[in-house]
């Protein structure tokens, strides 16, 4: 089921096919790449993951956050639903799945496509819960989660870590925090949040600490030229209260909205990131266990091996 966004809706310009009442899904740059036997992203290469089998989501445009380095046009706010307006998990999956499938069906028309990749997209196996807005804004995520498990499904979350109620609700297959600034001045700055959510963000750090058990853990890092690529103690000393599974540091990339925020030198070169990653590695005691170039991204573990989800 598929409801078309009013004349006018923020994510209508964004380019965001919205599935069912709020919730959004977009194959992305490397689905396309996969689709055409020219690569995979970076997290088939840490993780796994299949790009052309990986389904890009989000239950909410809604957010928070208005980082200076997110693709998206954070300057046009999405309201979140009434609480008798959100969509159910099961509405969510089916609406997802089904725009998400009819959107690679053009693919099937194109003489590029490898038509086994076409034929393994068609039962993608892995939810990417990151395409914008905050997730964890919507109320029944842990369901929601829950009924993609249902059907064999990996799920990655990412997070501002802004609602630590939910963290503690949550059990995807890796869950993310993003942290972008090693102090609270820095954090204001980068973020641009709508309030000051840094206390939050630091229990939610706390509480991943304790989540190992349950799931894989994973803090991100996006490194900007000229504002946070700095304090590497500061990194390591939030870093040491949840000690993560991964940490993934990775470039700003110079792509969507961004560029009307940010200038194209405030991208960092992959020397600059494996420098500075090396730099918070040490602090912590871990060590790098990969690194993507193309992507500008590096992996850190504890004893410097990837934990694979295949």
């Amino acid at each position: 089921m598929r409801t078309r966004p009013k004349s006018g809706d923020p994510s209508e310009r964004d380019g965001y096919p919205i599935a069912g009442r709020h919730s959004a899904v977009k194959p992305c740059l490397w689905l396309n790449r996969a689709m055409r036997g020219e690569g995979s992203c970076y997290k088939s290469q840490f993780y796994g993951i299949q790009s052309h089998r990986c389904i890009q989501m989000t239950p909410t445009l809604s957010c928070n956050h208005r980082c200076l380095h997110c693709w998206r046009q954070i300057e046009r706010s999405v309201p979140l639903p009434a609480p008798t307006d959100w969509d159910s998990p099961v509405e969510i999956k089916g609406s997802i799945i089904a725009e998400h499938l009819r959107l690679i069906s053009g693919y099937g028309g194109s003489d590029t496509t490898d038509p086994d990749a076409l034929k393994e997209a068609q039962l993608p196996d892995q939810v990417a819960i990151s395409l914008a807005g905050e997730p964890t804004l919507y109320p029944h995520l842990p369901e929601l989660i829950e009924e993609f498990g249902r059907d064999g499904m990996t799920t990655f979350l990412v997070t501002n870590g802004t609602q630590p109620e939910m963290i503690t609700k949550i059990f995807p297959t890796q869950l993310y925090i993003s942290l972008n600034a090693p102090d609270e001045a820095t954090y204001l700055r980068v973020c641009n949040p709508i309030g000051n959510f840094w206390s939050e963000i630091q229990e939610s750090l706390e509480i991943l600490g304790t989540a190992r058990s349950r799931m894989r853990t994973a803090v991100r890092i996006t490194l900007i030229r000229g504002l946070n690529i700095f304090d590497p103690e500061g990194y390591a000393h939030l870093l040491q209260t949840c000690e993560p599974d991964h940490i993934e540091i990775k470039a700003y990339m110079h792509l969507g909205f961004s560029r009307k925020r940010l200038k194209r030198d405030a991208m960092p070169g992959h020397d600059e990131v494996l420098l500075f990653a090396s730099k918070i590695a040490d602090e912590i005691g871990y060590q790098v266990a990969d690194d993507a170039e193309l992507s500008r991204v590096l992996l850190l573990s504890r004893d410097g091996r990837a934990r694979r989800v295949r």
